[in-house]
């Protein structure tokens, strides 16, 4: 069965994480079914991580500061979460499910991506700790 994705509800958490007003820092997206429908939010990146398990797979979209005390800007990042038991055909089927989530994170706002948006994925568990993620080109530490 073909997935889909509830466009309406997860636009709304994602846009939760975007907005200034709101204490959310980040969101999930989850399967419910053969349907990604918003999951769990939060304030605190530790409550994040532990929704990361081996038996889930999931996508996560994060709210971090970067800069120093001159100078500080808000990144927004998308996660892809694939646990370590989770089969072999659902692996794959993230992969292409992940399109669905991007067309509601990207088309959501009228806005250069690359101001706002890094799409990686998490290489291991233990480097959620740490928070190393993989773009396409290079590594990235933060």
């Amino acid at each position: 069965m073909a997935t889909k994705i509830d466009k309406e509800a997860c636009r709304e958490a994602y846009n939760l994480v975007r907005d200034d007003a709101t204490e959310v820092n980040w969101v999930t997206f989850k399967y419910n079914g053969s349907t990604i429908v918003p999951g769990d939010q939060g304030v605190d990146y530790e409550t994040f991580k532990r929704k990361c398990t081996d038996d889930v797979r999931l996508f996560g979209f994060v709210r971090f500061t970067t800069g120093d005390a001159m100078s500080k800007r808000v990144k927004f990042a998308l996660i892809t979460w694939i646990g370590e038991d989770v089969s072999g055909l659902q692996r794959a089927k993230t992969g292409t499910d992940k399109t669905l989530v991007k067309e509601v994170v990207q088309n959501s706002l009228s806005l250069n991506t690359a101001d706002f948006y890094f799409p990686f994925h998490l290489i291991k568990r233990s480097s959620l700790g740490f928070c190393f993620f993989c773009f396409p080109s290079s590594p990235i530490f933060f």
